[in-house]
């Protein structure tokens, strides 16, 4: 019976407020959203970072045929002896600790996959061989250990310039960083703005069963029979704006987002997945029912004199 009173009252209220729930269930949909997009985008980061980061690998561009002024190459191209010399220090016994795999990539075979890369282009018409000197790969046993190496090679004779990979690992993930805290920084403004508005919907349904809740209380009915009806719902309006954030993530990341990443960024190809969504959902529920709850505590003890 207390139960069919209860629901009673919620539907009442629901009925009596509904532009005010409404607007309560836009506000969480969209507030939820901009924190899922940031919780959705922490997840992408790692998974990227754990499957690109171990493969960062430095770099050693050795000195052309073509004359450069930079690097070691005033004495022109990279001879047989420098280039051994070179390899040979990176997988010594000194650099072992560091050092997972060299190998190198001749000239012919930089500019063959130069000239794949950007076929049919100006600039792959106008480079020759010549522009490219061979390349020394170095997988690395721990990428955080990457100066390490460049400074063993960067300063030997044949040597134009040793380049460490993360630094372009790296400003991607700055820049996802960036916008994961914008998104949390509009999820905070629309969290409060949230709250604001469930405590508006509160006060407004006790403030309009004053009457009710006065004879409930002469008839010996306990604070929380008669504060549960108005927690419950802010509490379902919350829920049901976490409910459409959840579909809405899904549904974007996997009609738009995924296909689009993949088709234009290769680096993240496989990283996004539309399930992530529901990975995030239990987080979104959580903050849906923390906002309705902190609604409740802000209105409750004062609209329904307790």
């Amino acid at each position: 019976m207390r139960f069919r009173f209860v629901l009673g009252e919620i539907l009442h209220g629901f009925r009596r407020n509904a532009s005010m729930i409404g607007a309560v269930i836009l506000v969480t949909f969209v507030s939820l959203t901009a924190v899922g997009s940031a919780l959705m985008m922490q997840i992408q980061v790692d998974r990227i970072q754990g499957e690109w980061y171990g493969k960062v690998e430095v770099s050693v561009y050795l000195c052309p045929v073509d004359p450069v002024d930079q690097g070691n190459c005033a004495g022109g191209a990279v001879t047989t002896d420098q280039q051994k010399a070179i390899t040979d220090r990176l997988e010594s016994e000194e650099y072992a600790p560091y050092v997972e795999q060299v190998t190198v990539q001749s000239a012919q075979e930089v500019f063959d996959e130069y000239q794949e890369r950007y076929a049919g282009t100006y600039m792959a018409e106008q480079i020759t061989v010549e522009t490219f000197g061979p390349i020394v790969r170095v997988k690395l046993t721990d990428p955080d250990k990457f100066e390490v190496v460049t400074d063993a090679v960067s300063t030997m004779p044949g040597v134009l310039q040793a380049v460490d990979q993360s630094d372009l690992f790296q400003t991607l993930f700055d820049l996802l960083g960036k916008v994961r805290l914008a998104a949390l920084a509009v999820a905070a403004v629309l969290a409060a703005a949230a709250v604001l508005l469930i405590t508006t919907t509160i006060r407004l349904s006790a403030l309009s069963r004053q009457r009710e809740t006065g004879i409930m209380r002469l008839v010996g009915a306990s604070n929380l029979f008669i504060q549960l009806p108005f927690m419950l719902e802010g509490a379902v309006a919350a829920l049901l704006g976490s409910a459409l954030a959840v579909g809405t993530l899904w549904g974007v990341t996997h009609f738009w987002l995924a296909g689009w990443v993949e088709d234009n960024f290769t680096l993240v190809m496989g990283s996004i997945h539309a399930w992530d969504a529901f990975a995030v959902a239990p987080y979104l529920v959580a903050a849906a029912v923390a906002l309705a709850g902190l609604s409740s505590v802000l209105t409750l003890r004062r609209f329904t004199r307790v």
